[in-house]
Formats: C-alpha cells, sequence, structure tokens
C-alpha cells in the first residue's frame, strides 16, 4: 500500500489516547516502503486510507471506514479483565487501569482492566478538497472508561478523594484528559500536499506523536510505562501530552519529515505573594504564562525510522495527590498552602477545596531521541529523553488554572531545592509470529538525579522526594488479531520503584508508597471502527 509516510496528520490516522499507536505503526510501515522507493527529492504523494464501507457485512469482515464525502466516524472499545499484586478499589473517571506501580495501592485484587492496548472512545476526522491538492482537515475525538462510560478524567480522579484518609482512596492518577468533551484532541487547519499542513487547538505534543511510534507497546496502558504515564511525551509532566491552543506544522519531503509546535498562553494565574504573611485577600493577581514550543526532525531510511524532539514548557503543572483535609493523618496544611512556608492561607477570598487540585509547578525542558527498525519479522525499538526541570520563572498563585477547566486550591512553585534531571530510556522488541499474532516485550526506566538541599539522602537520614531515585516496568504480552477489527490479548507487567521517586508525599520527611512494585497480568478484547 503506498501512503504518504507521515506527517503526524493525526486526522489521518486517529485513533485515541496514549495507546493509538497501533494504526500509526501501520501508517509508518507502509510510508517507509514506499519511500525507500521514491527519489529523495520527490514530493510526499496523498495518502491511500482505506475505502468506505458499503455494507454491514464488509464493515464486520475488512477494514474499510465509515466515510462519507471526505469525513470519517472512527472509534474502539478495549476492555479486559486483570490482576493487580498492589492496586485500589476502581475509580469510575480512571482511563488508565491500575497495571503501575502506584503510591497508594495496598491490596491484591481482581478488578475489570480498562483501555489496555489502546483507548476507548470516539471521533470525527475530515479531510475535504476544497481546491487541487489543498484541503480542509480536521479531528475531534474523546476517550472514555469502558467500564463507566464516564469521559475520561485524571483531575476528577483526585477530587473524589480530596479531604479523605490515604486508606479510603480509590484509584487516583494524573493525565493530560480531564473530563472535557473532546479530551483527546479537537482541532482544525489546512493541508497541502506540497507545503504540508498547519492545524489549530488541542493535540497531542510531539513528544506523544514520536512516543506512538518508537513504543515496542504502541503507548499501550497495561503495558507501557511511557504510554501509561506521559512524563516522557510530555516533556516532563504527563498533562502536558496534550497542548490546547496550540499551533503545530507538519512536513514531509522525500525521507524525510519536520514538525514544529507553539501552544499560546491561556487561562489564569491565581493570586501570588512573596511575603510569608500573605493571604488570598492581599496577594497579587497573577498572569498566565503557560506557553510552550517544541521542534521535531527525522526521517524514514529503508527500514529504519528515527526522531529528534526538542520541548519546552513554561508552568507546566504536575497533580501528585489528593487534596489533603481534616481526616488525613499528616500536612492538612496542604489543603490550600501558599507554597512558601506552607502555612495555611486564611482570610477572604479563599478558594473552597470541594472541587479543586493542588499542583506543583515547574519551567520544564526536554530532548529526545528515538528510533524503530521495521523487520518483517521483529521490529526493533529504542529511545531516551532527558529532561530539566526548575522552579517556575513566573509563579502561579491559588485560583490558577489547570486543565479541564479545573483550578489550584494548592500550589507550589518553590519545591525544587535544585535543578532537577529526569532521564527515561526505553527499548523493545515486536516478533510477527504469523500474520495474526504478535509478542511484544518491552522495557522502562526513568531515573532521577538528587536535587535535595543538603544532598544527604540514606536510610538513615530519611529518603525524601528530591533524592535520587528510579522506576522501572517490563512487560510482556502477546496480540492475536481475529479480524481485521477485533483482537485479543494476554500479557503481564511488572514495575517497581525505589530512592527518592519511593516517595508518596513529598514534603519532608517524605512518606513513602505502601509497596513499592505491582505485578500486573491482563487478558481482553478490543474492537476498533
Amino acid at each position: 500500500m503506498q501512503t504518504n509516510r507521515w506527517s503526524f496528520d493525526l486526522s489521518r490516522c486517529g485513533r485515541f489516547g496514549c495507546a493509538s499507536a497501533l494504526l500509526s505503526v501501520c501508517l509508518i510501515l507502509g510510508a517507509g516502503m514506499a519511500k525507500a522507493q521514491q527519489a529523495g527529492t520527490q514530493k510526499a504523494s496523498s495518502p491511500k486510507t482505506p475505502d468506505p464501507c458499503t455494507s454491514g457485512h464488509e464493515f464486520a469482515a475488512t477494514d474499510c471506514s465509515l466515510t462519507w464525502h471526505g469525513i470519517t466516524v472512527y472509534g474502539a472499545y478495549d476492555i479486559g479483565l486483570g490482576w493487580v499484586s498492589h492496586g485500589l478499589p476502581v475509580n469510575g473517571y480512571n482511563y488508565e487501569g491500575e497495571s503501575l506501580v502506584n503510591r497508594n495501592g495496598y491490596q491484591h485484587r481482581f478488578l475489570v482492566a480498562p483501555n489496555n492496548l489502546q483507548q476507548t472512545g470516539f471521533g470525527i476526522r475530515g479531510k475535504v478538497e476544497f481546491h487541487p491538492d489543498w484541503y480542509v482537515v480536521f479531528n475531534a475525538s474523546s476517550g472514555i472508561n469502558p467500564n463507566s462510560g464516564l469521559l475520561a478524567n485524571a483531575s476528577k480522579t483526585d477530587i473524589v478523594n480530596n479531604g479523605l484518609p490515604r486508606a479510603s482512596y480509590s484509584m487516583a492518577i494524573d493525565g493530560a484528559r480531564a473530563g472535557q468533551v473532546f479530551n483527546d484532541e479537537y482541532y482544525g487547519g489546512i493541508s497541502s500536499t506540497i507545503f504540508g499542513t498547519v492545524t489549530f487547538g488541542r493535540q497531542r505534543s510531539l513528544g506523544t506523536d514520536v512516543m506512538l511510534v518508537t513504543d515496542p507497546a504502541g503507548g499501550g496502558y497495561a503495558f507501557s510505562y511511557i504510554g501509561y504515564n506521559g512524563t516522557m511525551s510530555g516533556g516532563g509532566d504527563t498533562e502536558d501530552s496534550r497542548w490546547d491552543d496550540a499551533m503545530k506544522y507538519r512536513l514531509v519531503y522525500g525521507p524525510v519529515h519536520l514538525a514544529a509546535m507553539y501552544k499560546f498562553a491561556d487561562g489564569n494565574g491565581g493570586c501570588f505573594s512573596a511575603s510569608a504573611t500573605w493571604t488570598a485577600a492581599n496577594c497579587t493577581p497573577e498572569t498566565a504564562h503557560n506557553n510552550a514550543y517544541g521542534g521535531d526532525l527525522g526521517g524514514v531510511f529503508g527500514k529504519f525510522l528515527a526522531d529528534a524532539v526538542y520541548q519546552h514548557y513554561n508552568q507546566a503543572i504536575s497533580v501528585l495527590n489528593p487534596l489533603l483535609g481534616p481526616q488525613s493523618l499528616a500536612a492538612p496544611y496542604q489543603s490550600t498552602t501558599n507554597s512558601i512556608n506552607t502555612n495555611p492561607i486564611t482570610g477572604a477570598n479563599l478558594i473552597p477545596t470541594s472541587d479543586t487540585v493542588y499542583g506543583i509547578v515547574t519551567d520544564n525542558n526536554a530532548i529526545m531521541g528515538a528510533g524503530k527498525y521495521n523487520g518483517e519479522i521483529f521490529k526493533f525499538y529504542a529511545g531516551f529523553e532527558y529532561i530539566w526541570q526548575n522552579n517556575p520563572h513566573n509563579p502561579l498563585g491559588v485560583g490558577a488554572s489547570d486543565q479541564g477547566g479545573y483550578i489550584m486550591s494548592g500550589v507550589e512553585d518553590n519545591n525544587l531545592d535544585t535543578e532537577k534531571i529526569l532521564r527515561v530510556w526505553w527499548t523493545g522488541v515486536k516478533y510477527a509470529y504469523d500474520d495474526k499474532t504478535d509478542i511484544t516485550f518491552a522495557w522502562y526506566e526513568q531515573l532521577q538525579n538528587n536535587f535535595r538541599t543538603p544532598q544527604t539522602c540514606s536510610v538513615e537520614a530519611g529518603f525524601r522526594a528530591s533524592c535520587a531515585g528510579a522506576l522501572n516496568e517490563g512487560s510482556l504480552y502477546m496480540d492475536h488479531h481475529f479480524t481485521k477489527r477485533f483482537d485479543g490479548f494476554a500479557g503481564l507487567a511488572y514495575s517497581f520503584v525505589y530512592g527518592g521517586m519511593a516517595i508518596a508525599i513529598p514534603h519532608g520527611p517524605g512518606v513513602p508508597y505502601l509497596h513499592n512494585s505491582n505485578f500486573a497480568p491482563t487478558i481482553g478484547g478490543r474492537f476498533t471502527f
């Protein structure tokens, strides 16, 4: 199949969430073969998309698309059964399952596992020609929890646990989906066969685009750390794997492709003061400075694909835990804090904690290199990212905007003693047992430096979240395609954490994970259209 290799035009290849790589990989494999046969200076040709469905039988037996006049409806449903050695009661807003080690996981349990290989959801995309070789393109897509039917909402998983004792938590996560109607992507733009594609709106970051292609597990939540946790794809924080109010440009020229992305500042900066005695009534309103930018350069050369990505994000937000409250055993001040001396904020205009989140704010930079070898029987994957984070140049204050319309009743602008450095690497192999069955092995590791002052970190001295540490995950699974649309899978993941990364609540002397490992076998099925 001759296909335009890759402009990361997700209006052509959209699936859902961080697990959409299976379709993206198919696009790239066909594209790499086509590009290898073309002259290096030949302009990219228009892609060939699946033929529209003409009958119910064809829909069931082939991969035809639900397309009418260039507008396509698409979606996926992915669900399974799993067991975790250290998990939590399920949360209807959680869309990622419980395969990864969790700071609050405490008991082994069987569960219905959502979105294992791919995010369940739906979308509509279009590519309509309005002039020879010029097209209007758009995409609107959203993800849900297939167990509950609720929109994917990481922020709400924390909010429903606000003020509860730790032993009463249900599963709480951080992520880029916060209950928006279109919590994956929502953009429109113009595409040219020669000049590339420009789109504006809510879009996946460049790191997410590359992750979905170079991750051996395709970003599947059940088997991929970098899919489950978007630290890598977001360039430092998982909420930034999607950028709102962002412009993206993509171009393919011969075997080379490039992309650039810019996010405009949005929302409000809350209220902040450098005084140690400030209150919610006497602080100064802040302006949001949460703009971001990035670039990607890569190419397909024969069976090899490689990409280099740089991303910068100002005022990046990380939500680590539900807000503590009267029932919490430690640090009740965390409910509403001024981030300077961790004293409670009092006075008029106090932000309530009932429907808010607590955020740590940093300015992030990230450089990533990733690649893939596309053999007919074996496919090899590898990547590395270097991330450096600092306290924000422009602080956020209480009442500042977070994603999805939520606001922060607690803000930390000085969480880092010194510069924090993260290193993330991954590798893996996919083996084609036959034309319908793949077996995939993947390994991931994230390491952080010791950014504590003083740098004393030991069992005797006590570990804090600022001490050096690491998180590792390995996975092995088999995926069998019964039809073009339906496949079944079975596999397992094992993850463990130690050092500073095994601290659950970052304020000294540090509250550790309840258990620092998790074993998670899963079996299930997926239907796509």
